[in-house]
């Protein structure tokens, strides 16, 4: 798995531009939320983890493009997502994000029912623990550090 460095250790923002892309218009628009994600650094070595996402909420159609907005230049553009139909909100099979089209996959397969996984043909694979929106920061935290140490 192709990570790059732990560029995004703390929460980041999204610009204007994107927030016009992941936000339906409103009569009024507040910033968007920040995005939650931690990176582990690039090894040689595989890693079950890619690093960490703390989402606001198990809704596919909001979360996913946070997500992918966030996401490394590097990681080249997502055309796949893979989530657990058990806790995700149901969604259509695909989605519109930046103007590119991008598939959900929901599995209930019992390996991976805390992560997503990300696929950008050409350029990898990334599995994201996903920390449940529902913790607070104190909880979720150590989840974060965790997953990008490799401990988890």
């Amino acid at each position: 798995m192709d990570a790059p460095t732990d560029t995004h250790s703390s929460p980041t923002s999204l610009t204007p531009a994107d927030a016009d892309v992941l936000m339906a218009p409103s009569v009024e628009q507040s910033a968007p939320p920040l995005l939650r994600l931690r990176l582990a650094a690039h090894t040689a070595v595989p890693r079950r983890l890619d690093g960490a996402w703390w989402p606001y909420s198990y809704d596919l159609l909001t979360e996913v493009p946070r997500l992918l907005a966030g996401l490394p230049r590097t990681w080249g553009h997502i055309v796949s997502v893979m989530v657990s139909g058990r806790v995700w909100s149901a969604a259509p099979g695909r989605m519109l994000v930046a103007n590119q089209v991008v598939r959900l996959h929901r599995t209930t397969a019992a390996h991976a029912p805390d992560t997503v996984v990300l696929l950008a043909p050409g350029r990898g694979r990334w599995d994201l623990l996903v920390v449940p929106p529902e913790l607070t920061e104190a909880a979720a935290e150590p989840l974060m550090a965790a997953a990008v140490a490799n401990l988890l």
